[in-house]
């Protein structure tokens, strides 16, 4: 009865973090930021209806050693870093600079200075801790125990690129979307390698920070 209910609530809480998204239809919408919180609410939801294990969460702190010694986390965490400064660079070449101006405008980095650059970082650590929580540990996390795990981490992340649809050509949005789409994939990796989106929180921040650092530095 406990599963059933589970399986009920995460299809629930999947719902309605879809339709969030697709209010992205409308680059300018806000709307679809609430779904990192539905996540999240969903996460811990679950996670009590279930009766889930501290051993078995999909938050834990206190593994954090244990998991990062786990076979092929750190190669696949260290992963999304490198193919965001490579995205970043082709994206550049394609769109002759605009790509990384598009980057910048997209995550509220333009006119960034180093008075204010600690702040920038301390909202790109809340920012992919959430979204970790809510895409990876909740989305991901709780449909890969009940559907195909390469389903769910195709929907999951095609739902989190959708998510960051921004205003700008269709070339240059669906070049930066598939790009989100590629690095999603590779943070639920690291998750499904760990179990663990504290994990795939280090790699997430660490691909944020290197491509807004490369982008501000050499662009």
């Amino acid at each position: 009865m406990t599963d059933k209910k589970s399986t009920v609530i995460t299809i629930a809480g999947v719902i309605v973090m879809m339709a969030l998204t697709l209010t992205k239809i409308i680059p300018s919408s806000t709307v679809a930021g609430y779904s990192v919180f539905v996540g999240i609410a969903f996460f811990f939801i679950t996670e009590a209806v279930a009766k889930t294990q501290r051993s078995d969460s999909g938050l834990r702190f206190d593994t954090i050693p244990a998991d990062l010694k786990k076979p092929g986390v750190i190669p696949w965490a260290l992963l999304p870093s490198v193919s965001g400064v490579v995205c970043l660079f082709v994206g550049d070449l394609i769109f002759s600079g605009g790509f990384s101006a598009h980057i910048m405008g997209r995550t509220g980095t333009v006119g960034l200075t180093f008075s204010n650059i600690l702040l920038m970082f301390g909202q790109i650590i809340i920012a992919a801790f959430g979204e970790e929580i809510a895409y990876r540990g909740f989305f991901f996390g709780k449909t890969a125990k009940r559907f195909p795990v390469w389903l769910c981490a195709v929907v999951s992340s095609a739902v989190f690129a959708a998510g960051h649809i921004a205003v700008g050509s269709l070339p240059l949005v669906a070049y930066d979307v598939a790009t989100v789409f590629l690095d999603s994939l590779l943070f639920t990796m690291v998750y499904h390698k760990t179990g663990n989106c504290v994990i795939s929180t280090f790699s997430h921040i660490l691909a944020n920070s290197v491509s807004i650092a490369v982008a501000l530095v050499l662009f």
